[in-house]
C-alpha cells in the first residue's frame, strides 16, 4: 500500500487531468483589444500559475512577440481568433523553448495559414492539436505514475525512512527532468534539422 506522501504525489499527478485548457470553442470569434486578450488568457489559464502574482500574458509580452515576428501585427489594435491561437501556442512553448526556436516553429504556420483564404487555417490546426492532447493526457498520467512507482523502489538499502524518502523524491525528479531533457533535445534537433549527436540510425535514446 502506498504511503501518505506517495498518495499525495499521485493525486498531484492526476490533477493534471483537471488543469485549465482553452478549448477551441472558448476562443472568441470576435476581434479583441489588447486588454481583452490579456484578461481572457489570465482567466482561462489561471490554474497553470505557479504563484498568484504570476502573469499569464501582458501588454509588454504581446508587443515583444510582435516585435520579434512571433505574432502578426494587430489590425487596428484588435486581435483576431487566429492571433489568440498563436498566443496560446507561444504561452506553452516559452516554458521550455527560446524565442528563436518558437519563431522557427510558428513562422511556417503563420505564413501558410494565418488568415488563410483556403479551407484550412490556424483555427483548424488548433482544433486538431487540442483533440490530440485530450486523447493522450490519460497516457501521460499513467506514465508519470509508473515513473513515481519506479523511483519509489530505489535506494532500498537506506534504512532511515526520512532519508530514503528524500532520495526517492530526488530520483523521481531526476526521471522527470531526464524525460524533459530528451524531449527538448528532440524538438531542438527537429528545429535545427540535424540528427542528435553521438547517435546512429536505429539507436534508441
Amino acid at each position: 500500500m502506498a504511503d501518505k506522501y506517495t498518495r499525495e504525489i499521485i493525486d498531484l499527478i492526476r490533477s493534471v487531468q483537471a488543469i485549465d485548457y482553452i478549448a477551441p470553442e472558448d476562443i472568441p470569434d470576435i476581434d479583441l483589444y489588447m486588454d481583452q486578450v490579456t484578461t481572457f488568457m489570465d482567466e482561462h489559464l489561471k490554474s497553470s500559475k505557479r504563484f498568484d502574482e504570476d502573469k499569464i500574458l501582458t501588454k509588454t509580452m504581446i508587443n515583444n512577440y510582435t516585435k520579434n515576428n512571433l505574432l502578426p501585427p494587430s489590425d487596428k489594435k484588435k486581435y483576431s481568433k487566429e492571433h489568440m491561437v498563436l498566443l496560446i501556442f507561444i504561452y506553452y512553448f516559452k516554458n521550455f523553448l527560446s524565442i528563436n526556436d518558437i519563431k522557427s516553429i510558428l513562422e511556417p504556420l503563420s505564413s501558410s495559414f494565418f488568415q488563410s483564404k483556403g479551407d484550412f487555417n490556424l483555427n483548424d490546426i488548433y482544433q486538431e492539436i487540442f483533440d490530440l492532447q485530450l486523447e493522450t493526457i490519460d497516457t501521460q498520467v499513467r506514465d508519470l505514475i509508473r515513473k513515481l512507482k519506479k523511483s519509489g523502489g530505489t535506494f532500498s538499502e537506506i534504512a532511515e525512512e526520512e532519508e530514503r524518502k528524500k532520495l526517492t523524491n530526488f530520483a523521481f525528479i531526476c526521471m522527470l527532468s531526464f524525460d524533459i531533457w530528451v524531449k527538448k533535445t528532440i524538438i531542438e534537433n527537429m528545429i535545427d534539422k540535424k540528427p542528435p549527436e553521438n547517435t546512429t540510425p536505429g539507436k534508441k535514446l
